[in-house]
């Protein structure tokens, strides 16, 4: 059932009414998606978080945007804290409200937006976790057979460690992104398309997969999809996912690892090893240069770590 179709309701005849809150919400995502070009998943939570957000209002009497107050809004995310909210949570909630009704204001729906002023919690950046170099060997060996599926698995293992690529922009990449002559990827960003390179072992092993194991694995010969599941649809998230959780399994490490365990563990190691931040947020895709010095404070941790296990006065 389409989204349109959910916000349906009934009234008392039986007959269909829609919503009058939830048309700006809707109104909002088809912003965001033709104006903004933000991603399937922002879109996803902006209309999640504002979907609580109107049960809310009309709970108190509240059915038209241009009633919305400054306090109402208060309350609504004091009732969020008061049931122990996690602060990630709450803050993503006030980035929500605050882009959907700074839209109305922009649009002259409303005079002035109730949310402006609205402080996110402070919330603890904690770092993220990051596999040793040795683990992410052990996991790059484990597909080591000459199956089809095994050759597939490791070039997508391979290519995401190489690369620091997201799992979507992975499996959504197309035979034409590859460039196997000069090793890079045309990788696609919802927000900026970038060219990546990639070493040796990403190039022989997408070279193997090609030439020994995606022909055999497509159904149709026009697919452009890179990587095929087993029944010759393009991989899905869920199945890389499981991919890796075979893997890890196989390879004895203990540590839960997710696909951007492998990206943050590409950045990690780029940067522990020499390389300047502003590639590796190129590399990355990274808006902000803030968000990929993180991996410089994990380059500092390890050095700490190294000293204190190695230094006899330490």
């Amino acid at each position: 059932m389409s989204y349109v179709a959910l916000l349906i309701k009934a009234d008392t005849n039986g007959e269909e009414i829609y919503g009058y809150m939830e048309e700006h919400v809707e109104a909002f995502i088809n912003y965001l998606h033709n104006v903004k070009k933000t991603s399937k998943n922002t879109e996803m939570s902006y209309r999640r978080d504002l979907l609580k957000l109107i049960p809310w209002l009309e709970a108190r009497s509240i059915t038209d945007v241009k009633d919305v107050k400054k306090e109402d809004l208060a309350l609504y995310i004091r009732h969020f804290e008061d049931e122990k909210a996690a602060p990630a949570s709450v803050s993503r909630s006030i980035a929500s409200i605050r882009a959907f009704f700074n839209y109305l204001e922009k649009e002259g729906i409303i005079e002035e937006s109730p949310a402006e002023g609205m402080k996110s919690p402070k919330i603890e950046k904690k770092l993220p976790q990051i596999m040793t170099q040795d683990e992410v060997i052990r996991l790059l060996e484990q597909p080591s057979g000459d199956t089809p599926k095994e050759l597939r698995d490791k070039a997508m293992l391979e290519l995401l460690y190489a690369t620091g690529m997201r799992v979507t922009e992975l499996i959504t990449l197309k035979l034409s992104d590859l460039n196997l002559q000069m090793n890079y990827v045309d990788c696609h960003d919802p927000n900026k398309d970038r060219i990546i390179p990639f070493g040796i072992e990403a190039r022989n092993a997408l070279k193997n997969y090609i030439e020994h194991s995606r022909e055999a694995m497509i159904e149709n010969k026009n697919e452009d999809t890179l990587f095929v599941n087993c029944s010759g649809q393009p991989m899905s998230r869920q199945g890389f996912w499981k991919l890796i959780k075979y893997y890890t399994k196989r390879a004895g490490i203990q540590m839960d690892i997710t696909p951007h365990t492998l990206r943050h563990s590409f950045a990690a190691h780029l940067v522990e090893n020499g390389a300047d931040l502003r590639s590796v947020q190129e590399m990355l895709g990274h808006s902000d240069i803030s968000t990929t010095q993180i991996y410089a404070a994990l380059s500092h941790n390890h050095i700490r770590e190294v000293y204190e296990k190695a230094h006899p006065r330490h």
